[in-house]
């Protein structure tokens, strides 16, 4: 157990259910981080309840995330909950983002085990019907937990945003469910990247490819869709790997987001 879960189970231990009141106006605490959430309206008549966790981008907020009516629109006709993921600085520290951003002694990874578990103690939320999504830097978040935390949710859904140069060699936790959304005219995170201060994102093709090399995926047929044209492919284990191109620059849709979640978070 990372030393954020642990802090957090120790919070748990220490106050009681009642005291830990938090959701879309206050911030629910783990250790010295946050996170909001914003609960389906059954979450009490069921033993277990899913979840669309989101990364925020480049300086945004949790608070921000639980207010977008886009997303909470999405996650009431999914029936799920939203959960607000929280930076403790300006980005979200993962691998070779710019110097000028970069916090010290800040762990993603280990945050996002001590939010898995949390949501699991104090809301039921079960982490094999939790997808993780993100936008632009939030994106690029979801590609760092896709690698090194592929077992812990059900699916990954990046959105305008990749992996900072260099790339991991391998994923070492294996295939996953990913599936990956991208403006063909990007210029804030085009396809092939581009430096950014003294760093450089990563190439989304060959993000693709990496997750490609953990399993033993295999292409399907492209599929077409208004305005959505999607590489596919399956991997022996029944994991969905997907890279989706649509007509636009640096945005995320709503529409998008939910077609995914169907995808892997089937009734």
């Amino acid at each position: 157990m990372s030393l954020v879960a642990f802090l957090a189970l120790n919070i748990f231990a220490s106050h009681p259910r009642s005291a830990l009141a938090c959701g879309v106006d206050t911030d629910c605490h783990i250790g010295a981080r946050t996170y909001r959430i914003v609960l389906p309206d059954n979450s009490a008549e069921t033993d277990k309840t899913g979840a669309i966790i989101f990364a925020h981008g480049f300086r945004g907020t949790a608070a921000r995330v639980v207010k977008n009516k886009k997303l909470t629109a999405l996650a009431s006709e999914l029936n799920v909950a939203l959960v607000a993921a929280q930076t403790a600085g300006p980005e979200w520290n993962i691998p070779h983002i710019p110097t000028v951003d970069a916090s010290e002694g800040i762990d993603e990874l280990a945050y996002f085990d001590a939010l898995s578990f949390d949501l699991a103690k104090r809301f039921s939320v079960d982490p094999s019907k939790t997808v993780v999504a993100g936008f632009s830097s939030g994106a690029m978040m979801v590609w760092h937990l896709a690698c090194f935390r592929g077992t812990s949710f059900a699916g990954f859904v990046p959105m305008s945003g990749t992996f900072w140069k260099p790339l991991p060699s391998a994923c070492p936790t294996g295939p996953v469910n990913l599936i990956h959304y991208h403006g063909r005219d990007d210029p804030i995170v085009p396809l092939h990247g581009r430096p950014i201060k003294d760093a450089e994102q990563g190439d989304v093709y060959d993000a693709v490819a990496l997750i490609a090399k953990s399993g033993t995926y295999r292409p399907l047929p492209d599929q077409q869709l208004p305005d959505l044209e999607c590489s596919r492919w399956a991997d022996g284990s029944s994991h969905l790997l997907e890279l989706c191109l649509f007509s636009g620059k640096h945005t995320w849709r709503s529409e998008n987001l939910l077609r995914a979640v169907r995808l892997l978070l089937p009734d």
